[in-house]
Parts: structure tokens; sequence; C-alpha cells
């Protein structure tokens, strides 16, 4: 081995070669030119090749020698992370999901947000997948019919759920309608060829999906269960491959009732300081009632947004944070469906397409508060997902590509976002009330996502005595989740019950943000007891950040070792 040779981040680099050579929406998705008319393999023996390859990088990374502490945080976070895949695949989890939030359907649509649209070529990229998008929900279909066949099938709410989204999409179901919106964007410049070429290719994506939706509801339906509880051991892999750490779930569980009892303490202080009154409720409907909080229309709230996360680049960046200058800047976008998703896509890896965060606005909503959404900016911007998400793809001089690209731990992730919003409070930008209490629902929110997703998938009882009244000893059940969620958070119910099936379709991501904030706060206390008076707030974030995305486990271990 010369002097140079790096062999953790040559396995890592060549991983990611191999990766996107095997997904071309993965490369879509970095950036990566080259792949944007083909279409993964979603077949049985397209998803065995995958888990091949992670056996073989594993084989590979655990006979590497690690030349320095860098490479041997990376090593330790690539195993875990492929350790974690290869086990979902052997439990079968991912070749028998359909879910309301990720599976092969919204997977393959949501490509399309993404796809480059600035030359001709683009848009004939566009009506290549359009045209051929039947070979990937085909082969979808075929996995999910091998695993229907074994016993593997997602619960019938998923299922049904997953079919009216669809349904949604191609404009059998609501007022919009995916593909036509989509090829609605092509400039007329283009000409009435390639116009002409989209709208067939639409036709044949559009009834590919309809025939994909009836397909899950007059085949795989009739297999399914009702119940929507996974249990206790398949709960446990989900929640370790969410966190990239092994947490108690019982402890977790009730954690998550103290954390909530202690969150809207907080909020009927504020509520009493505001209102006079004690009442969260109350005050929530005042809030929303204030016209300088109310904003409407979908495009001029997103411009309010965009103002926002500027000014929040801007204030924090050689403050409290080292920013680099490629990150400065990023697009605050309304997203192409109407699911009530807000999310946040990762710039390229030359940052031709910047950071973006997403918001898709519900059917029937143009009316926005501004005071629940102040901290979901920071959450999505900076200090939240754009910092970090973006630097990683900066620093290349630390990262190897896979750690870059490729990693991503929801708890680590969603963690880090949860803390971000609790930090800007710290640093007084949650000074107003009504926003503070904006942040607190967005952390009684998380709270409360703790309780039910791990009280309804364990079928736990509901303590007794609970400071709610709220069914005591009783076992958890999707109603009494729903119930509980319209309890507890200012949230729209239309959203809430997409929140809901999110979680049932979704074991263990959901409350990922929640425990992962928690460790990441002990992460930070470790660092302080460590450093005693020599503790540095800005030193610590930039050398978590610095370790790039990891397990939150790998992650504690790497910190003490600075």
């Amino acid at each position: 081995m010369n002097a140079e040779s790096r062999p953790v981040d040559e396995i890592a680099d060549r991983y990611v070669e191999d990766a996107v050579r095997r997904q071309p929406t993965l490369a879509t998705a970095l950036g990566i030119a080259g792949y944007d008319d083909q279409w993964d393999d979603f077949s049985p023996d397209g998803y065995a090749e995958l888990a091949e390859h992670d056996r073989r990088t594993l084989a590979a990374l655990h006979a590497a020698a690690p030349t320095d502490e860098r490479e041997n945080s990376a090593k330790e976070a690539m195993i875990e992370r492929l350790t974690c895949a290869t086990e979902l695949y052997d439990a079968h989890i991912v070749t028998s999901r359909v879910s309301v939030i990720a599976d092969v359907a919204h997977e393959v649509r949501e490509i399309f947000d993404l796809m480059p649209t600035d030359t001709a070529d683009g848009w004939r990229n566009i009506a290549a997948r359009l045209r051929t998008v039947g070979t990937p929900l085909s082969q979808a279909r075929q996995t999910l019919a091998q695993e229907a066949s074994a016993g593997n099938v997602s619960a019938k709410r998923q299922i049904e759920g997953t079919a009216e989204q669809i349904r949604s999409w191609t404009g059998e179901q609501g007022s919009h309608d995916f593909f036509a919106e989509l090829i609605g964007g092509l400039p007329a410049e283009h000409g009435e060829t390639l116009a002409a070429e989209l709208r067939g290719a639409a036709d044949v994506a559009r009834q590919a999906f309809t025939d994909f939706a009836d397909w899950l509801q007059t085949d795989l339906l009739g297999s399914a269960p009702s119940l929507d509880a996974v249990g206790e051991e398949r709960y446990a892999l989900n929640s370790r491959y969410f966190l990239g750490a092994t947490v108690d779930l019982q402890e977790t569980y009730e954690w998550g009732w103290a954390e909530l009892e202690r969150l809207q303490d907080q909020q009927r202080a504020i509520a009493r300081e505001l209102y006079g009154s004690e009442d969260i409720k109350a005050a929530y409907a005042a809030l929303d009632a204030d016209p300088a909080r109310q904003i409407s229309g979908a495009e001029a709230f997103r411009e309010w947004m965009q103002g926002l996360a500027d000014q929040a680049l801007s204030d924090l960046a050689g403050t409290h944070f080292d920013i680099p200058d490629p990150i400065a800047r990023i697009e605050c976008c309304l997203a192409p469906t109407h699911d009530g998703g807000i999310y946040y896509t990762g710039p390229t890896e030359d940052f031709s397409r910047p950071g973006r965060m997403w918001w898709a606005v519900p059917e029937g909503i143009d009316s926005f508060a501004t005071w629940k959404e102040v901290t979901t900016v920071y959450h999505e911007g900076v200090p939240g997902h754009h910092l970090q998400v973006g630097q990683n793809a900066y620093r290349s001089d630390l990262l190897n590509r896979w750690q870059r690209l490729l990693c991503w731990v929801s708890g680590h992730g969603e963690g880090w976002a949860l803390y971000a919003e609790r930090l800007m409070d710290d640093l007084g930008y949650l000074s107003d009330p009504g926003n503070r209490m904006g942040m607190l629902d967005a952390q009684v929110f998380r709270a409360t996502r703790v309780i039910i997703d791990i009280g309804m998938h364990l079928q736990l009882p509901i303590p007794d005595g609970n400071r709610w009244g709220f069914h005591p000893g009783e076992r958890w059940t999707p109603q009494a989740g729903l119930e509980f969620l319209i309890m507890n958070t200012a949230t729209d119910e239309p959203t809430l019950r997409f929140e809901l099936d999110r979680y049932l379709g979704w074991p263990g991501q959901a409350p990922s943000y929640k425990i992962g904030e928690r460790i990441w706060l002990q992460a930070r206390e470790d660092a302080r007891q460590r450093a005693g008076a020599d503790f540095d707030l800005r030193r610590f974030h930039a050398d978590a950040l610095n370790l790039g995305p990891m397990g939150l486990d790998p992650l504690r271990a790497a910190l003490a070792r600075l």
C-alpha cells in the first residue's frame, strides 16, 4: 500500500460509482448526468443485486485498515449503515413495503421533481422516463407479488392510501393532474414536436400509474392484513435503521410522555403571558386569528419562507456557524403534489442545483399562519437541513464521496434539524412569544409521535393516571392515535390523518426526529463534560458536522475520540 493510499475512501468512492450505475434515479437525485432517461431495476433480482453489492462492500470494509481517525470514523459509519440495510432486506421489509410516503410508487413519481428542465434534452429525458414508467412499476408488482406469496404484505391502510394518492396524481381524484402539470412547464420555444411527444408520454405514464393503483386494490389488497402494528421485533429493526442507534423502546416511550408534559408546561406559560389563560388550544386559535400572523396565497407564503431563510443564512454565517459560500443559497419551492409534506432536497455535487425547501400544500389550503412556520424554516434551512446537508456536499477535503452523497440517517439528520430549532430559540430568534409557541408546538408534535408511533406498533397500554385523562389503561389503536394528535397539536386534521398513516406505514421513522434530538443533546452534554471550562459551542458544532452523516451510536463514539 503506497503512502497516499486511503483504502476506506477508495471502497466508499467505488461504492458510489457502482450504486449510481445500478440506480439511475439515484444519479438524478445526486445531479450526476448520463442516467436521466433510465430506471432502476425494482424486480426481485434487482433488489438481490443491491443486497449482494452491500455484502461485498461490507466484507471489503471489515478487511480494510484505516489510515487515520477520519477514515476510521468513515469505516464505522459505513459498516453500520450497510449492516442495517442488509438486515432490512433479509427481513423482507424493503421489498414488501407499500407506504403512503416511502415506496417504489413514490420514488418513481418524485424523481420527476428533480429532473433538469433547462434544455430540450432534459425534456426529452422526461419524455423517455414517462414513456417507460410502466417498467419499474411492473417490476415493483412482481416483487410485491412474490413477497405476498410468502406472507409478507403491508397493511390494508397503506395499500388503500397509496392507491388513492396515485389517483390524485393522475387526476382521477381531486383537481390536479401531476403529469399534465409536469409537461405544462415546457417552454414554447422547444416546439410542438417535443410538446406532442411529451403529451403522448404523459398519457402512457398516467395509464401505467392507474394500472398500478388498480392492481394494488384488486390483487394485493386481498392478501393484506388489517392490523397496522408491526410488533416489537420488526419495529426494533426499523428503529435502529432510522436512528443508527439502539434504544430501549419502553424507556423511550415513557420518556416521550414526560417530554410532552414538560413542553406543554412551557406552552401554558406562554398562553398565560399572551392571553391571560393557560388554555393552549385557545392560544392557538387566537394566534391563528391574528392578521399580523397570516399570509394568504401559496406563492406569497413561499416568498415569506424564502425571505426568512435568506435572513437566517446571512445572520448565522461567520457568527455561530462557518457557512461555506457555495451553500449560501437555498431555494424555497412549492411542490407539484398536494400531500401536505414539507421536505428538503440537497444540492448537487457541483452546486449547480441548490438545496431546496419544498412545501406540498394540501388541497383547499390557501391561508397560512406564520407563527407555526418560523421554526419550520429553521428546521429545513439554516441551521437545519440546508447547513448540514450542504456542508456535507461541500467538505470533499474531509468526507469521502459516500459520506457526502449517499449517507443519510434520519435520527442524525432530522435530530439535528430539531436540535437546530431549539438552538435558534436559545440564540434569541424565537423571542416573539407566538413564534416560540410555534416552535414548542413543533416539539410537542414530535414528542407525540414518539408516544403514538411506539405505542401503536407495540400495542402498548396508555398509562393510568396520565395528565390528559386519555383512555387510561387501554391499548393504543390508530383511532386513539388520531385523537391524541388532534388533542395535542395545532396542525389541521387532514394533515394529521396523513401523518397517522405515515407513522403506521413507516415504523420508527417519525420518532427519529425527537429521539435524534435527544441523542444530539446528550452528545453535546458529553462533550461539555469532557472539555470542562474549555467547551466552545461553535467548535462543538463544527466538529460534529465535520464528521459527516452517520448513525448516532457511531457519532457519539467518534466525538468521544476527538
